[in-house]
């Protein structure tokens, strides 16, 4: 198959009451990939896993993780909510949500690894780019797709790994996990200023990893013209800089127009064309290895939709074009 899809209704679990990342995100996508079915191209539904607590720990420290951990099971034991802070709340079922949400990305990375796929795309939550490796925020508990980042490098030996983070919001931390390291390119495209408020042009990392951290920050209200333009100039820089050996997404559809958390104006045939740049890199510098992941998107009238453009551009190939792209 071309492209491999992975989720867990272990993620309805995550109870986080009245809240914007709610249980019927997952669902709402999930729900429509299926009907979608042979529609959408070459693809295929495989197993979640848990992650094991080793690969968190490559990412976040063990105070974070005890943390999450007895968060979780004081709001099992009240059977109510825990908050982490004013953003971030769980319930009984999201450590094995959290756990199955990096799992997932971990098993979708194994697929293409061993040559199932070429490609994924995993519909998880809790997500996963705002967790630094000491702290729980925005939503997010443990970094998914860090933790996939590290597991490429680990347990499959490739050495360099670009993550891509198209989210209207910055992905503070993953940027803070790699930010001084040279062997993992952070790329976000993101509104500034805006939640969480990091990720100006300054930000590049530090140490042996600078240059290695590009931040392109657009204003409220950029165009999606002048927004695909910034994000193709920066894949060429990427390249300039690091050649990957395999390439992760983080996938927030929240910078869609219809989007109530952001204020940038990115339609389906955006991402449609951000996805197939994507593809023609893999293609170009790592046998098309690439997965992406879920992050934000909050208009459950229009993310269902956008989901399926870009899992439909992943599966199928002769969708890639490479007029215009890096």
């Amino acid at each position: 198959m071309k492209t491999v899809l992975l989720t867990s209704e272990l993620f309805v679990g995550h109870d986080t009451g009245t809240h914007p990342e709610h249980a019927e995100r997952v669902i709402s996508v999930v729900d429509f990939l299926r009907e979608r079915g042979d529609s959408l191209g070459s693809v295929g539904w495989l197993e979640t896993r848990a992650a094991e607590l080793a690969d968190v720990m490559r990412c976040h420290d063990e105070k974070h993780i005890g943390q999450v951990i007895e968060a979780c099971e004081l709001a099992e034991s009240r059977q109510s909510r825990v908050a982490l802070d004013p953003d971030t709340v769980v319930s009984g079922g999201s450590l094995a949500a959290a756990l199955h949400a990096c799992g997932a990305a971990l098993a979708a990375v194994d697929a293409v690894m061993r040559g199932v796929t070429t490609n994924g795309f995993v519909a998880v939550r809790p997500p996963g780019h705002h967790a630094t490796p000491d702290r729980a925020m925005g939503f997010c508990l443990f970094n998914n797709v860090a933790i996939a980042a590290r597991y490429i490098q680990n347990v499959h030996n490739l050495e360099r790994v670009l993550i891509v983070d198209w989210d209207v919001h910055h992905g503070n931390g993953t940027q803070d996990v790699f930010y001084e390291d040279p062997s993992v390119f952070f790329y976000s495209v993101h509104q500034f200023p805006h939640y969480p408020g990091t990720g100006s042009r300054y930000e590049e990392g530090a140490g042996a990893g600078k240059g290695f951290t590009l931040n392109v920050p657009l204003r409220g209200g950029t165009s999606a013209a002048d927004h695909v333009a910034a994000f193709r100039e920066g894949l060429k820089k990427t390249v300039e800089k690091l050649q990957p050996d395999f390439i992760l997404v983080s996938a927030g559809f929240d910078g869609h127009i219809s989007d109530p958390l952001g204020d940038l104006n990115l339609t389906d045939d955006d991402y449609r064309a951000m996805t197939r740049d994507l593809m023609n890199l893999a293609a170009d510098h790592c046998e098309g290895r690439l997965v992406s992941l879920l992050e934000g998107g909050y208009n459950l009238d229009t993310l269902p939709g956008t989901v399926a453009a870009h899992v439909e551009t992943l599966a199928n190939s002769s969708l890639t074009v490479r007029e215009g792209c890096p």
